[in-house]
């Protein structure tokens, strides 16, 4: 299933525009088991919004799922609050079916999520999707999404304003998706952020993922990425029980 925007410029005219303050990022993945290498280029303006950028969780959650590469083929795949979409990106050119996703409101940010899929022969509404959404709010577009396996982010939770936006739009994907999982990655900036309470409220539950071999398929060192913040992989899924259930 492929949505198709309709935004006010045509897409290979996203691509010619070039702020001054633009730069393209390279992403290179590897692995040392195979003669395997993929590069992934990010536009990137330094002096725009804060989805004009990519942040430290982005490229630690495209190392995780490199390194799962074959078992994303087939696999229907949403990334929340794309931004330059770089794991959601290398998602598709795993051969995922991805679908990005950022603010309904912020034309400009899908417009930059569209010029990064081109950037990396990706078009968009063929070859995967952009769509709008808005965190809490079951709008049309969050009924049109195809049914998914795997639900992704880099640092959504970033203000704790929008945290219960954020599980609400969630635990509505994971009940209609039976058996998918929410994987992403979050940078702690406080420690009396929590969503413990909401992921209880929505009963949804959150186990921690092993981040110590992240990187290593590739030779990269995935703290040179943080840049001395602390990052956490996470995975989040509907309640079995109401067992305790873990915080981030």
């Amino acid at each position: 299933m492929r949505f198709h925007m309709k935004s006010g410029s045509d897409d290979n005219d996203i691509v010619a525009a070039t702020a001054t303050a633009e730069h393209i990022r390279k992403f290179v993945f590897t692995s040392s088991h195979a003669a395997e290498r993929l590069e992934i280029k990010i536009p990137e303006l330094l002096q725009g919004a804060y989805s004009f950028y990519t942040w430290p969780c982005a490229p630690v959650l495209a190392h995780f799922l490199w390194e799962r590469r074959q078992t994303l083929a087939g696999k229907r795949i949403l990334e929340l609050g794309s931004g330059t979409a770089l794991p959601g990106i290398l998602a598709a050119k795993c051969n995922a079916q991805v679908v990005l996703t950022d603010n309904c409101i912020l034309p400009k940010s899908l417009a930059h999520i569209r010029k990064s899929c081109l950037a990396n022969q990706l078009q968009p509404g063929v070859d995967i999707d952009v769509v709008g959404l808005s965190w809490g709010l079951l709008l049309n577009s969050v009924f049109r999404l195809p049914p998914l396996d795997l639900i992704i982010a880099a640092d959504c939770f970033y203000d704790p304003s929008v945290f219960e936006d954020i599980i609400v739009s969630v635990a509505f994907l994971l009940e209609r998706n039976c058996g998918a999982k929410f994987i992403f990655t979050y940078q702690e900036r406080s420690a009396d952020w929590s969503i413990e309470a909401l992921l209880k409220k929505w009963k949804l539950q959150a186990l921690p993922i092993n981040m110590d071999d992240i990187g290593k398929e590739s030779g990269v060192d995935v703290l040179e990425f943080m840049g001395g913040h602390t990052i956490h992989l996470l995975e989040i899924t509907q309640a079995e029980n109401s067992a305790t259930i873990n915080t981030i």
